[in-house]
């Protein structure tokens, strides 16, 4: 998971967006969002959900941070707000395995809220 909270911070400097506007953006308090962005704590799907949301992202862009998703070289032009053939996104294995493991806590984490 950490390579998506690193992600996170690589899209919101790309977007030029501030600790301080994510945090606001988000409903959270400087000190939270920094905790998320440095991997102190751990975030929540939902909370992944608002982050793409907020950086105008897909969550599986975050999770699979590639410069490839910020410039396509081939075209030469921004892929961000552009659509990018699909034979351009292939994502490894290893990647959707960490989305489904995500997956999977997030699940448990709201079974275990129900129980409460």
């Amino acid at each position: 998971m950490n390579e998506a909270v690193g992600s996170i911070k690589r899209f919101r400097v790309l977007k030029n967006v501030t600790r301080e506007q994510m945090a606001d953006r988000l409903g959270m308090s400087l000190s939270g969002y920094s905790k998320l962005e440095r991997g102190d704590v751990d975030i929540t799907l939902t909370k992944l959900y608002k982050v793409a949301e907020v950086l105008e992202v897909s969550v599986s862009q975050i999770l699979n941070f590639d410069t490839s998703q910020i410039l396509n070289v081939s075209n030469n032009q921004v892929v961000n707000g552009v659509e990018v053939r699909e034979q351009q996104r292939h994502y490894p294995d290893e990647y959707k395995d960490k989305y489904i493991s995500l997956l999977e806590n997030e699940v448990e984490r709201l079974k275990k809220l129900k129980k409460c």
